[in-house]
């Protein structure tokens, strides 16, 4: 049985209030749901494309640094359709002061790499043609 698609990614955050700011300023992210329960505060929200990105806040979280060497998240992907999308997003990183990277091509496509608040390895990737 195929997938039609990924549902929704859901990041742990360390502080809600700053990275709901942060992501709706810098991705246009829009709040939908904000709940908690036992020991997790979080935010359900859409990027423009209707794109379901969850923020989770965990009262006993450890609150260490993000980092790619740790089993689990590598980076997250945002598709974007051509690569001549990607100076803009260069564009608007520089004046949101959005630490970034500059665009790189790669074997699959071109990718901007960025990251959140709490340094979550975050890029913005045009694929090659197949």
């Amino acid at each position: 049985m195929p997938f039609q698609g990924v549902s929704h990614v859901a990041i742990t955050v360390t502080d809600l209030a700053r990275s709901k700011d942060w992501y709706s300023r810098v991705l246009d992210w829009r709040s939908m749901v904000d709940t908690s329960e036992e020991g997790v505060a979080y935010s359900v929200g859409a990027l423009p494309d209707g794109t379901l990105v969850g923020l989770r806040q965990y009262a006993n979280g450890s609150g260490d640094a993000f980092t790619p060497f740790r089993t689990g998240l590598d980076h997250l992907a945002f598709a974007v359709s051509s690569p001549d999308q990607l100076p803009e997003w260069e564009q608007r990183f520089a004046e949101l002061g959005v630490a970034h990277s500059t665009t790189q091509e790669g074997p699959f496509g071109w990718a901007l790499n960025f990251k959140d608040p709490d340094g979550v390895a975050l890029e913005v990737f045009a694929a090659k043609p197949a």
